[in-house]
């Protein structure tokens, strides 16, 4: 993991002193105190953030960010500023750096700025190593971007279950790729040299089934919002299932096939499609995942729209990791759009209300205690020492379902 810092002061004592509240955060600190030691720890491939006073003999910081942006436009380089010298630091933000920090500063308030750095760093360099990796990869790599565990937990699961013969169930929010993780499932598997065909299965009648099948034939058919799909032509895709020929059926559904029993969904076709399961994680779980995304996104909508890709700076990329994207990678595309067209890509903060900000708390904090439980809601409402029907209700209200949160296996 991205720990390191590279501090440049000629200060002696400060620089130490910031050195010693690094190590005892956990993190690694490189100490300068010139540009000359400084310039050969910076390149593009160096796995930290720089730390700068502006005022040095000789080379000062401002030259020590030009030379770093040099290296690499998306290294980040925090500026050190001494009393009076705010002009000069807000000349250096104009200037590309990540942020700047007055002297003396408190020792929470300098980690707070080295570690939103330091996130922003990570991200980048784990978007070029996955670029390089998805180059090189299988369907898995090259299709389903991602650089964090849940991710490469994806990846797997869908190498898992494509090399099985049966159906699978695709679950998650709306907006998380479910076509996508089941053209991947298709291309892995045995029948990728054959069709993939995608179908809404709400309307679709047993005439309308027949022909998808046909069209499909020895390859894979994907069914959109399995649990749509008509009473009639329940019973004919039940008995394609059971005759175990011709395609391979792939469907998704973004509610819970409980919640499909409860309105009707044949349970003998439940039964059949649940026998495999992929879970596809949300935005909010996997926010190491957003760099990557956005980037990947940001490109192809100026590809399609002949325009230039913009830089993204490391302030607006922290911007995209904070929010909540309740959309998920179709509300992050639409971001990437908007902002290839010269047009912010996220709402500014200051527009939220107090409440809005709290909720978005909450939920993370009830997703992240599901996540460590397995999805078990009465042992997440005991941690979080709630009553069990107030644990309902904000369930209810944050749009959460805990058994979304349960680790499925084949």
């Amino acid at each position: 993991m991205t720990q390191k810092v590279l501090l440049v002061d000629d200060d002696a004592p400060v620089r130490e002193a910031l050195g010693q509240t690094l190590e005892l955060a956990d993190l690694t600190p490189m100490l300068a105190g010139s540009f000359i030691v400084a310039k050969d720890v910076i390149n593009r491939s160096f796995d930290g953030v720089v730390v700068t006073d502006i005022r040095m003999p000789g080379r000062d910081g401002f030259h020590l960010l030009e030379y770093a942006r040099g290296q690499d436009p998306e290294l980040p380089v925090i500026l050190l500023t001494g009393e009076g010298d705010i002009p000069m630091a807000v000349k250096g933000m104009s200037a590309g750096a990540f942020d700047f920090l007055e002297k003396p500063c408190a020792p929470q308030q300098f980690l707070d700025v080295v570690q939103r750095a330091l996130v922003v760093r990570r991200g980048v360099l784990a978007a070029r190593k996955h670029s390089i990796a998805a180059e090189a990869g299988d369907a898995a790599s090259r299709m389903l971007f991602g650089v964090s565990d849940l991710s490469e937990q994806l990846r797997n699961r869908v190498r898992t279950v494509a090399k099985a013969q049966g159906e699978v169930l695709i679950t998650g929010e709306p907006g998380t790729g479910a076509p996508k993780v089941a053209e991947v499932i298709h291309l892995l598997s045995a029948r990728g040299a054959h069709g993939f065909v995608k179908r809404p299965a709400a309307g679709m009648t047993p005439e309308g089934l027949t022909e998808a099948l046909e069209a499909a034939h020895e390859g894979s058919l994907f069914l959109e919002e399995v649990t749509n799909l008509p009473d009639v032509t329940q019973f004919a895709l039940l008995e394609h299932l059971e005759a175990g020929t011709g395609a391979r059926i792939l469907a998704a559904s973004y509610r819970t096939m409980r919640e499909a029993a409860g309105a009707g969904f044949m349970a003998d076709l439940r039964l059949r499609l649940e026998a495999m399961r992929v879970r596809v994680p949300s935005l909010r779980e996997r926010t190491d995942d957003i760099p990557v995304l956005f980037r990947h996104y940001l490109a192809i909508a100026c590809e399609q729209a002949a325009l230039p890709v913009p830089e993204v700076s490391a302030d607006q990329m922290t911007r995209l990791m904070a929010q909540p994207w309740d959309g998920n990678a179709r509300a992050l595309m639409n971001a990437a759009m908007r902002f290839a067209m010269g047009m912010p890509a996220v709402e500014d903060a200051e527009t939220l209300s107090l409440s809005e900000r709290m909720a978005r708390v909450e939920r993370s904090l009830i997703i992240e205690a599901l996540q460590a439980h397995d999805g078990h809601a009465t042992e997440t409402a005991k941690v979080l020492q709630l009553p069990r029907k107030t644990f309902y209700d904000k369930l209810a209200r944050h749009g959460i379902r805990a058994e979304d949160y349960r680790r499925s296996s084949l």
